[in-house]
């Protein structure tokens, strides 16, 4: 299966595939993405269509439907729709990532003080096949015009406001200038991060015993036998757990990772605690369950977190200025699942008091803030996922400014009464 955006990468790898696809064999479908950003995404994906169609390819065409105009949410969106169509024709992933798309990706997780997991970038093992990963994109540059070949340039590819265009039209030219050993050392670091992540797995594979369990379309949970990680410390389980969570697809953030390694050593039988991406952690007598969580329930009512945007009374709103001590201020991880909904009988926060984490439930948090009445009801509270970070105005969990190792986009809430 083909990812195709119409790009010159994905264009080449079409050609290629198609020139050889007789002598290996092989049945091809190609797989374009529009997201719906605008002219060109809808324009690159009519392209690549009549491009496939006319190599007589079978084209499977995907469209976003999330409103989100985020980066992080387009990529999500796009991989959602490529491995559903992977399942659907039983096809394996190929896309066009070059050489120079590793350097940069090494370079942008390095930046972000990524571990040996991230900095192994696209040389990870994954579904994903990328057989163009060892050439330069200037030599697929000069491969596409020898076969004179079509494409579409991307308008966003000359934005500033992506990191990864800053990455390669500015900072990684200056880098090299200074320093012109610096790429064969991104390669090298990444090609370490990978041999070290194969070196984790498979001592996980030897010496933790683990269940994958499925329902009908997907992975739904991960049992891990306790027995196995009971002798292990915290240093240990943050290396062990996000190795066992990519075994489901969930990559595991830096908070993520803490709260499992936490929760292993202290977790009580019948706990849970929320980690990473909409994924939970319980505890039963004999093993630890990663599951989905149940995300239909705690996200009724609830609103994307979107700037700015007014829900009900409250305006929030993206600001440069930090939380500090202000509660109506709160620094939320960049790209994650965000939302805003009304709080619920049940509803509960988590606050670190001395060196305890301790849950609360937020009706309380809302007694000692002196807010009551008809506007008690209505009092917003902000998720990470289906967690509770933030009470606006109230109070924030040590999540809500946790740096996770990812971007980061303060928040400003207004109530608009009290402005008033």
């Amino acid at each position: 299966m083909l990812a195709v955006s119409g790009g010159l990468d994905s264009m080449s790898l079409l050609d290629l595939a198609t020139s050889v696809r007789e002598r290996r064999a092989c049945s091809l479908v190609v797989a374009t993405f529009d997201h719906a950003s605008g002219t060109y995404s809808t324009r690159a994906a009519g392209f690549v269509t009549s491009t496939a169609l006319s190599l007589g390819l079978p084209v499977v065409v995907g469209r976003n439907d999330d409103n989100a105009p985020t980066e992080a949410a387009w990529r999500a969106a796009r991989w959602g729709f490529l491995r559903s169509v992977a399942r659907a024709t039983s096809g394996v992933i190929l896309t066009a990532h070059t050489l120079d798309d590793q350097v940069e990706t090494v370079l942008m997780r390095a930046l972000r003080g990524a571990g040996a997991r991230g900095l192994a970038g696209l040389r990870a093992v994954s579904d994903v096949r990328r057989p163009l990963g060892e050439v330069r994109r200037a030599d697929l540059n000069a491969y596409a015009k020898t076969r004179c070949l079509r494409w579409l340039e991307d308008p966003t590819n000359s934005q500033p406001t992506y990191l990864r265009n800053r990455i390669r039209r500015d900072l990684l030219p200056s880098l090299l200038r200074a320093r012109p050993s610096l790429e064969s050392e991104l390669i090298a670091i990444g090609d370490r991060a990978a041999e070290w992540r194969d070196e984790v797995a498979a001592l996980v594979d030897a010496g933790i015993r683990s269940e994958i369990r499925n329902d009908a379309t997907r992975v739904v949970a991960l049992d891990v036998l306790a027995a196995d990680l009971a002798s292990y410390p915290n240093e240990s389980l943050c290396i062990i757990w996000p190795e066992l969570a990519a075994r489901v697809g969930l990559a595991l953030d830096r908070r993520g990772t803490r709260r499992a390694a936490k929760f292993t050593i202290e977790g009580r039988v019948g706990a849970r605690i929320q980690v990473s991406g909409g994924w939970e952690l319980t505890r039963s007598r004999s093993r630890f369950e990663l599951r989905r969580a149940l995300l239909g329930e705690v996200h009724c009512g609830a609103q994307p977190l979107q700037s700015p945007m007014t829900w009900d009374r409250w305006t929030f709103a993206a600001t440069t200025s930090t939380p500090a001590a202000d509660p109506w201020r709160a620094a939320l991880p960049r790209g994650d699942s965000l939302w805003v909904r009304a709080w619920r009988p049940g509803d509960r926060l988590t606050i670190r008091l001395g060196d305890h984490l301790i849950t609360r439930k937020v009706r309380y948090f809302l007694s000692d803030a002196g807010i009551s009445g008809h506007i008690r009801a209505r009092w917003p509270v902000v998720l990470v996922g289906n967690e509770i970070v933030w009470i606006p105005g109230v109070r924030r969990s040590d999540a809500a400014s946790a740096r996770s190792g990812g971007p980061v986009v303060t928040y400003a809430c207004d109530y608009l009464d009290r402005r008033s």
